[in-house]
């Protein structure tokens, strides 16, 4: 059975991508602390955090990049997600979105997966969603409380069901259809 190793900070992330490699790979958490790429591309960013992890862990592995983009603000905060976040938070932007008539925004996440040789292959997947008018739910984090699909925020998602369908997972199916080709 392979073994892989999940570089993130986030013991949610490792139990995620622990159930969608069940029976396939064995998954190890690997916690590093990894330089923060700048590139509007998350699959960029990915591909760059996975060379950088493997130059040190000289293993295989997968790292992962979000980028939540909302259209009306031309693609704002897009993989500066996370820094968005600790600054202005979803109050935010849902303040910069007052007044503003196109809601669609989406989530991407790029998995990158660095082999045995150190070759990087990135997987990406993305849900398409609306940013609402006021925060809703208690489930999840981030900018789910503001990011609905259909009717529903990823917040009123129960977490079970929201691991099936999100960006993460969509990602995730496909790195693991490639993995079981290989």
């Amino acid at each position: 059975m392979r073994r892989i190793a999940v570089v993130t900070s986030n013991p949610h992330k490792v139990e995620e991508v622990a159930g969608f490699f069940a029976g396939v790979a064995e998954v190890e958490h690997v916690r590093m602390e990894i330089p923060e790429y700048r590139d509007d591309d998350v699959r960029v960013i990915a591909r760059e955090k996975a060379r950088y992890a493997y130059a040190h862990l000289g293993r295989a592995l997968i790292v992962d990049d979000t980028a939540f983009s909302v259209d009306a603000l031309k693609g704002f905060p897009g993989p500066y997600a996370a820094y968005v976040q600790d600054r202005i938070g979803n109050d935010g932007i849902l303040k910069l979105m007052e007044g503003v008539a196109d809601r669609q925004a989406h989530f991407e996440t790029a998995i990158a997966y660095a082999d045995d040789e150190g070759e990087v292959h990135v997987f990406s997947g993305v849900v398409e969603g609306e940013v609402t008018g006021e925060a809703r739910g208690e489930e999840g984090f981030g900018y789910d409380p503001i990011f609905a699909v259909g009717e529903r925020t990823f917040a009123e998602i129960p977490l079970e069901e929201k691991s099936k369908t999100s960006h993460r997972a969509r990602a995730l199916a496909a790195f693991r259809a490639w993995l079981e080709d290989q």
